[in-house]
Order: structure tokens, then C-alpha cells, then sequence
């Protein structure tokens, strides 16, 4: 029995789901809530939550704490449609925007993380390094301190980087393909 080109279609997409769902692990997002995003990404138009329970097989409950997750990370966009009182959501199709968004958020995190422990234990240990009756700590304390402000040129460098990729620059250093050509030669809708 031979299937359909609606059932191979289908098939097709199921694949692609599951590998983009997988692939998400490495961006700290769950498979299900990768799943969520890939049956987005293939929607023909704005699905609800319950649209998206019935794709994904998980609870609305899930799906709802999912769906904020990829607002949060701007991989999804809540839209209105016009006579539908419930929530709509659409995928962000542009990888290169998803990757760019989400490298930005988390470095600037990074940033914030490790700058507020340098401002917190940089006096303490610069005043070891100078004032410990210890000669040990005041040793150790020089040599934490030397480390803490390598740090500060790693901090300076991922800021660069993020307001690089924020800003497209990146794209000048390492340029954005063109758009894959559909097999047909047609453009996707």
C-alpha cells in the first residue's frame, strides 16, 4: 500500500519536528518545548493553545508554560486575529534571528552574572592582597585578584561579540547564506 502525498508530506514534517526539537537541547530548551516550537514553525497560520495541545500531545497547562519560555526567548510571538478572543501564537521563522536572540540574551546574562561576583569580591580581595598579616593570603589574594581582572577583558570581549550580533555586524565577518533554493524553484509561502 502505497501512502499519499499528503501522508509522506506529513511524515516529512514529523521528522523535521522531532530533530529541531532535539536540537533545542542545545540552546537549554527542553525537547518539548522544541516540539512546541517546530509544530509553530510548520503552521500554516497562527495557532491557539489548544491547536498546539492536540500537535504536541502534552497538557495545556505544559504547553502554556512552554509557550512563555519561547516568547521570553522571542522564538514566538502572541498575535491577535480578528473574532478570536483566544491567544494566538506564531513561530519566528528566521533561525539566524532565533540563534542571534538567544546568544545575546545569554551572554549578557553570562556578563551580568560574573561582573556582580567581581564587584562584590574585588575589594575584598584587593584589600588581602594589600593588608593580609597572612603572607599566604596576601599571596593567594594577589593571585585571585591578577585572575579576576583577566576576567574583566573576557567580559569586555562578549559584550563586543553580543552588540556585534545584535547589530547584524557579525553578518560582515561571517556572512549570512542566501536563501536555499526550493526544489521546485518556487519560493515557500
Amino acid at each position: 500500500m502505497h501512502k499519499s502525498d499528503a501522508e509522506q508530506l506529513e511524515e516529512a514534517r514529523d521528522v523535521m519536528i522531532s530533530a529541531i526539537a532535539q536540537s533545542m537541547l542545545a540552546y537549554g530548551v527542553t525537547p518539548s518545548v522544541g516540539r512546541i516550537y517546530a509544530v509553530l514553525y510548520f503552521a500554516e497560520s497562527p495557532l491557539t493553545l489548544d491547536d498546539i495541545k492536540d500537535e504536541v500531545a502534552m497538557s495545556k497547562a505544559s504547553v502554556s508554560t512552554g509557550i512563555r519560555e519561547l516568547i521570553d526567548t522571542g522564538m514566538v510571538v502572541k498575535v491577535w486575529k480578528k473574532g478570536d478572543r483566544k491567544d494566538h501564537y506564531i513561530a519566528e521563522k528566521d533561525f539566524f534571528k532565533n540563534f542571534l536572540s538567544f546568544m545575546v540574551k545569554m551572554l549578557r546574562l553570562e556578563r551580568s552574572v560574573i561582573h556582580k561576583s567581581i564587584e562584590q569580591t574585588e575589594p575584598v580581595m584587593r584589600e588581602l592582597a594589600l593588608q593580609s598579616e597572612d603572607e599566604s593570603v596576601r599571596d593567594a589574594a594577589a593571585k585571585d585578584l591578577s585572575r579576576v581582572s583577566g576576567s574583566k577583558a573576557y567580559l569586555n570581549w562578549i559584550m563586543q561579540l553580543a552588540n556585534a550580533m545584535e547589530s547584524g555586524e557579525i553578518f560582515t565577518h561571517f556572512p549570512r547564506p542566501e536563501h536555499d533554493e526550493c526544489p521546485s524553484g518556487r519560493e515557500p509561502n
